[in-house]
């Protein structure tokens, strides 16, 4: 008996065997990535350029030109007057949002490392239940957090008080599944072992050995750390009264209240929404060093 064989069957822009699954060409997968990162880029950038051309306008142009249209260009007027406007409180609200994020990404990072190297490395009762726990709070949304948060803050003394708003981020589950993940992926146990042989305690093995190890992990924490308390707004203002101690997410939805009765303060709000901009910028260009130095030694260690 002769076997009888399926021919293939070529389509235009498909290739499909028998007992294959279909895929698609070289040249349809091409398209359809151009299409996915046209339609990122319009969702992303599109917003961003919207925003640059507003802040180039006086607070008549902005209401009399269209929204893509250049007018007079006074980008460099308006950050004057933007960090000029109450005695520069905008330039104090830079400092906090800073101070918040930057001090408090930095803590949860730490803790996230040592939480997730804990589960990872060590053997205990209760251990998986912990994991599940951790795992079972993705689940939670914040907004369900933040009501029973303030009030303990409340009761803690930590209203109008910037510990309230540093200490509810040390809380990170992502951080410290994540965390756990890249100590599994990225550190072997005989590392471990042979450090504690030779004399080094479980401290230094942690900071010395452990944790530049886990550089590309604890990156990536520390920026979904900072993005999330760089644009932290619900629980700095139900803890914060003083105008003083807002960051910049605060402030400027204050100055976007007050620009119904102020018009100055509309443009104000859309050129401080832009310089906002700049240090996550910088974060994440600054950031690539170290992700693009973790790749590659994992590159040769493989």
């Amino acid at each position: 008996m002769s076997a009888v064989t399926r021919p293939a069957v070529a389509r235009q822009g498909l290739k499909i065997r028998s007992g294959q699954r279909i895929v698609l060409s070289h040249g349809w997968a091409r398209i359809l990535t151009m299409l996915l990162f046209a339609v990122a880029f319009i969702y992303f950038v599109v917003p961003v350029c919207w925003l640059f051309v507003a802040s180039t306008k006086s607070a008549g142009d902005l209401y009399t030109t269209p929204s893509f249209a250049f007018a007079k260009f006074r980008l460099f007027e308006n950050i004057g007057a933007l960090f000029a406007y109450q005695n520069g409180v905008y330039l104090r609200w830079i400092a906090n949002s800073i101070l918040y994020s930057v001090v408090g990404s930095l803590l949860t990072v730490l803790v996230s490392a040592m939480c997730g190297y804990g589960l990872a490395v060590y053997q205990f009762r209760g251990r998986k239940i912990i994991l599940g726990a951790v795992m079972v709070s993705f689940l939670v949304p914040g907004a369900a957090l933040t009501q029973p948060l303030y009030l303990q803050l409340v009761r803690m003394g930590l209203n109008n008080n910037i510990l309230g708003v540093i200490l509810p981020a040390l809380v990170y589950p992502f951080g410290v599944m994540f965390s756990w993940l890249t100590v599994q992926a990225s550190v072997p146990m005989e590392i471990i072992e042979a450090a504690r042989v030779d004399g080094a305690g479980e401290i230094r093995t942690f900071f010395q050995i452990v944790m530049p190890m886990m550089r590309v992990g604890l990156t990536t924490v520390f920026l979904f750390t900072f993005m999330g308390s760089w644009n932290n707004y619900m629980l700095p203002m139900m803890i914060l009264d003083d105008p003083k101690l807002y960051p910049l997410a605060v402030g400027l939805v204050d100055w976007n209240k007050q620009s119904t009765s102020v018009a100055q303060l509309g443009t104000l709000t859309l050129v401080g929404s832009f310089v906002s901009l700049v240090p996550l910028i910088l974060v994440f260009i600054f950031s690539q060093r170290y992700w693009k130095s973790g790749i590659a030694a994992g590159g040769v260690k493989m």
